[in-house]
């Protein structure tokens, strides 16, 4: 019996067919974690004490405001910047919008992945909120209601250009 060493490698051979950066995702994946264990400890030793539940006004508000933050960091023409080191432009992709594939290999493939994807981001931005809830809950609701109440214009925006289009 013959060993190959891409059968010593445990992540070779998952998808030959297209590059995945799968060491790229497990270093995001325990940076995240990483930072929510160093965040729980913390929260811990501060002496400060979990809610019983999240009300329903911040869930609402976190979740519109995650669904606002994401598009921002993922897909908004301005934060092209950010994302540029990252990711290649493919075209632009509605309202103040642009899609953009990662690029390059490994780690740097896997954060512009991370980033230009909205659903993909979506869950450290939640996490984000979530913990400034815990620790600066004005400020996170404050925020919050900003990003909420730009994706209430985004909306009015599309309604009044498809308005004008009945015209």
């Amino acid at each position: 019996m013959t060993t190959h060493m891409e059968d010593l490698r445990p992540l070779a051979g998952h998808s030959p067919e297209r590059e995945r950066p799968l060491g790229g995702y497990a270093v995001l994946m325990a940076l995240f974690a990483t930072a929510a264990g160093g965040f729980s400890a913390w929260f811990r030793r501060s002496g400060r004490e979990l809610p019983d539940r999240m009300s329903a006004g911040d869930l609402a508000l976190v979740t519109v405001a995650t669904h606002k933050a994401s598009r921002l960091i993922a897909k908004d023409r301005v934060t092209s910047a950010v994302r540029a080191p990252f990711t290649r432009y493919q075209h632009d992709d509605g309202p103040g919008e642009v899609s953009e594939a990662a690029r390059g290999h490994g780690l740097r493939r896997a954060v512009g992945e991370l980033l230009v994807c909205p659903y993909c981001i979506g869950m450290w931005i939640s996490a984000a909120f979530a913990a400034g809830l815990l620790v600066a809950p004005r400020f996170t609701r404050w925020f919050a209601a900003t990003l909420v109440a730009v994706f209430g214009a985004d909306v009015l925006q599309i309604a009044y250009r498809k308005a004008e289009g009945a015209l």
